[in-house]
């Protein structure tokens, strides 16, 4: 585990299926993930009983958020790892709306850019961000991240379109 003052990242464990059943099927979350259909159970077990693997071959990691007292709530993932470029994406939810503005995906970013420096040797981790989403730019930003560029219209919300932004943090 990596361990902070107010929160814990952890491997996926088999008992997390219902959680992430919830929380990928969330409607609220899928334009964060341009997820456009619901995942089964069955889906989500087959992936659970993958997540062993390393990030190597999956080129991706997903580690649950967990506060001091053990619980769930929310996830950080690594994705699109690219070890010849030294890079990989990065995106942190905090489903947990009670758990929302209290530190915990600051801390558990910090300890994810750590890791990714340390263990992973990694260069720079990269986020994409809309625009209208001003709690998760401000994260970013607090954590070191620096927008670089902008996606013009790049999502469509209902009859309207949203830029896109992209974020990037040198790991010194």
């Amino acid at each position: 585990m990596l361990n902070g003052k107010l929160i814990s990242l952890r491997a996926l464990e088999p008992e997390d299926l219902e959680l992430l059943y919830v929380w990928e099927n969330d409607t609220e979350f899928w334009h964060l993930s341009n997820t456009l259909v619901p995942f089964s159970k069955k889906i989500l077990k087959t992936y659970l009983e993958q997540a062993h693997h390393d990030i190597y071959t999956t080129k991706q990691l997903r580690l649950m958020i967990c506060d001091l007292s053990g619980k769930a709530i929310g996830c950080i993932d690594l994705f699109d790892f690219d070890p010849q470029n030294l890079r990989a994406g990065v995106g942190v939810l905090i489903a947990d709306k009670a758990a929302r503005l209290q530190g915990y995906a600051s801390e558990a970013l910090s300890l994810l850019k750590s890791y990714a420096k340390e263990k992973l040797n990694l260069h720079q981790l990269y986020c994409t961000i809309l625009s209208e989403n001003a709690p998760s730019i401000a994260l970013f930003e607090k954590c070191g991240f620096e927008k670089n560029g902008t996606k013009k219209e790049w999502q469509r919300k209902g009859n309207s379109f949203l830029d896109e932004y992209f974020f990037q943090c040198i790991l010194m």
